[in-house]
């Protein structure tokens, strides 16, 4: 059993019953040696009647575990039956890659909801990962808010596979619905000045209906900041609330130019909270 397998075995053996796990541990040798396609995904769409939906019992050890297995995956918010499922698509045999890409392909078209959830979620510990980039494009372009935040957030894939078109657009996307852009991995070192300006083009819309942004928008827009994008923090500086005026000082300590550090100096309290250390990003995740 590969590392990813035998973590998520041993999670389920927390929460599921030895039915369950037995059930389980049979269909995967099933589909490993080769039965028929018509069986995987039976098993697969039967998984939460043997398993549940409760909750993994994670520890932080076994978030640890997981980062070392595969860095940037964060099952903190997974469930018995997506870790059930995740375990019987990595037992589908995947040696002909053409085909494993195409019985994944039927299996995403005839998934509702929870199955799609389940998938999305597992794309970074799946065989072939280069093959699943215009799936997790499609994923990210879907309707369906607990989908795309399945792609989008405590899930590794896209920032290791996705090109900045698909990227820069998964993380306006987030903004847009209100999901948390510190849960995005690799956030910080996917930044691009072409984000950081689609991002600004929203404030400003924003604000032209009088209506607020998340402060964790300034997050990726700081290193490539221009003097227009300098001006934007002024004024959330001087109008913004206080999560909002931190975002911006923030920015503004990431900047490399000096009107940026100029502004930044004519708020010596957040500018002695960056240097001590005492405010980071961080403070936008609790």
């Amino acid at each position: 059993m590969s590392k990813v397998n035998k973590l998520l075995h041993q999670w389920l053996l927390k929460s599921v019953s030895q039915t369950g796990i037995a059930w389980l541990e049979q269909k995967q040798a099933h589909i490993a040696s080769g039965a028929a396609e018509g069986v995987f995904f039976t098993s697969f769409s039967a998984v939460p009647r043997y398993l549940g939906k409760q909750n993994l019992q994670l520890t932080s050890e076994d978030l640890e575990a997981a980062q070392e297995a595969i860095p940037g995956w964060n099952p903190g918010n997974w469930t018995v039956d997506r870790a059930g499922r995740t375990l019987l698509v990595l037992a589908l045999p995947h040696d002909d890659a053409q085909s494993y890409v195409r019985s994944l392909d039927k299996l995403f078209s005839s998934a509702d909801m929870g199955e799609l959830v389940a998938l999305y979620q597992s794309l970074p510990l799946l065989p072939h990962p280069e093959l699943h980039r215009q799936r997790a494009a499609e994923g990210i372009r879907s309707n369906m808010i607990n989908v795309f935040q399945a792609v989008a957030l405590r899930n590794p894939y896209p920032a290791n596979y996705l090109d900045n078109a698909a990227w820069n657009q998964m993380v306006l996307k987030a903004v847009f619905v209100g999901s948390p852009l510190h849960l995005i991995w690799g956030l910080d070192s996917r930044a691009n000045p072409e984000l950081a300006k689609m991002l600004t083009d929203y404030a400003h819309e924003r604000w032209a209906a009088k209506r607020s942004v998340t402060p964790e928008l300034w997050r990726p827009v700081g290193k490539f900041a221009d003097s227009a994008i300098v001006a934007d923090l002024e004024k959330v500086l001087i109008n913004g609330d206080i999560a909002e005026q931190q975002a911006a000082a923030l920015a503004c300590a990431e900047s490399g130019l000096p009107q940026a550090q100029i502004l930044l100096s004519h708020y010596p309290d957040l500018q002695s909270s960056i240097e001590q250390g005492n405010l980071t990003w961080n403070s936008f995740s609790v």
